[in-house]
């Protein structure tokens, strides 16, 4: 089992910066892909950004490429997601999840745990 805990949503304006984090705790293993995903009301589930555990390999969403940046610390066991220029297109509830894979995994469903969400609004 693997629980994940995001924090540090929140209020801005257009093109402030803004850092999640998920806290990963549990079992993980070499071979896990923790990604961000987002959902914005009345809309699907929507990939962000991933990351392989043991060699840090990324893969971003072409909406964030260039903003956001998805980095771990396996000292802590926690993945962040700093995200730039924000747009208030950017305005979602942001999910962490895991799942034991090789390579980007961009389908949400894939992802077998996930964390509770964090909201990020983007004001205009």
């Amino acid at each position: 089992q693997v629980q994940l805990v995001e924090s540090g949503g929140g209020l801005v304006q257009a093109g402030d910066s803004l850092r999640l984090s998920c806290a990963a705790s549990g079992h993980t293993v070499s071979n896990t892909v923790v990604g961000w995903f987002r959902q914005a009301p009345g809309k699907e589930r929507e990939f962000v950004a991933c990351i392989q555990w043991i060699h840090e390999s990324t893969y971003y969403a072409e909406s964030v490429k260039g903003r956001f940046a998805i980095t771990r610390d396996n000292a802590r066991n926690m993945v962040y997601l700093q995200m730039n220029s924000l747009k208030p297109e950017d305005t979602a509830t942001y999910y962490c999840a895991a799942v034991e894979a090789w390579g980007p995994v961009v389908i949400a469903s894939t992802y077998k745990y996930w964390g509770q969400g964090t909201q990020v609004t983007v004001s205009s």
